[in-house]
């Protein structure tokens, strides 16, 4: 495949899944903007990260304010969108966090701003179970920003994921953390959620390939690992990797959702009942049209955590 250089802008770029698309994005030779409301502080925190971070570089961009993003995205051939508010999936609706207003206005906003620079291909990270009468509101809002990517005019790839995890993830990383100090693993609801585990650096990998590829222009593919498998599964997994053994203990998602209500009335709630709904849900996807498309293996779950998990400790 021969890759032409290009200049390509990654809304979210400093979240877990956006960072780790714009890494391989620049590590391919694609000179990478990262979009960010705090791009001083993000150039700061690049410069003192390992030396084998490529260079990004950095422009203010603000998705809830639509006037940030021209000047943004300026000279931009390519547009990632990955967006994520803080401490997703839990929605802090006084400071705006939520799937409305910053998965799907922002990427709304995103779109118009890219048809106005002349931005000539689109990526859209959007999940598993997006649909415009979904049971859930953060797959309607994946939704309606899905459809301002298709309608725009603009050459596009959506990608649907299940459930990312790697290095930095806030989930599956959070039950190993408990691991190091808890006799058990506290986990919420029966652990039966099935899941097709994606590492991270593969939705790097597939963004990559999209830009390169003719065939994956205009359209929608789900994604997922080569493993379908119930939550406990993949932290049992993770504790055979890491050489420990522990039980899981289960606590029951109405008790949880009884304890966490009161904390919606905080402007920025540590957990939520919705967000408790978000983390036990099933993300399976058919994942043959992928395959189809790009007929390499993803990374499977064993194999992915050897790469970064320290085995005994």
């Amino acid at each position: 495949m021969n890759t032409v250089s290009r200049v390509v802008a990654v809304a979210g770029g400093t979240g877990f899944v956006g960072g780790a698309i714009a890494r391989e994005l620049a590590s391919r030779g694609h000179r990478t903007v990262i979009l960010t409301h705090r791009p001083a502080a993000s150039s700061v925190a690049s410069s003192v990260a390992s030396s084998a971070t490529p260079p990004f570089e950095y422009r203010h961009a603000d998705v809830t304010r639509p006037e940030s993003l021209a000047a943004a995205l300026a000279g931009v051939d390519a547009l990632v969108i990955s967006l994520a508010f803080r401490n997703s999936p839990i929605e802090a609706p006084r400071r705006g966090q939520t799937f409305e207003r910053v998965d799907a206005g922002g990427t709304v906003a995103l779109v118009a701003a890219a048809k106005a620079a002349g931005v000539g291909r689109l990526v859209y990270i959007s999940g598993a179970g997006a649909a415009p009468d979904a049971a859930r509101h953060w797959f309607r809002a994946k939704w309606r920003a899905e459809e301002a990517v298709r309608t725009s005019g603009i050459p596009y790839t959506i990608f649907r994921p299940s459930w990312v995890y790697g290095p930095g993830d806030r989930s599956l990383n959070r039950f190993l953390g408990f691991s190091r100090w808890l006799p058990f693993i506290p986990q919420i609801g029966n652990g039966k959620q099935r899941l097709a585990p994606v590492f991270v650096t593969d939705m790097g990998t597939l963004v990559f390939e999209a830009l390169e590829s003719p065939a994956a222009r205009n359209v929608t593919l789900e994604v997922g690992g080569p493993e379908t498998m119930s939550m406990d599964e993949v932290i049992r997994t993770a504790l055979r990797v890491l050489g420990r053994r522990r039980p899981i203990l289960h606590t029951p998602v109405v008790l949880m959702k009884l304890l966490t209500a009161p904390l919606t009335l905080l402007p920025s709630p540590p957990m939520t009942p919705s967000a408790i709904d978000f983390v036990v849900q099933s993300a399976q996807v058919d994942a043959r049209p992928l395959r189809s498309l790009f007929p390499h293996e993803l990374t499977s779950l064993s194999e992915a955590l050897t790469t970064y998990l320290p085995h005994g400790k």
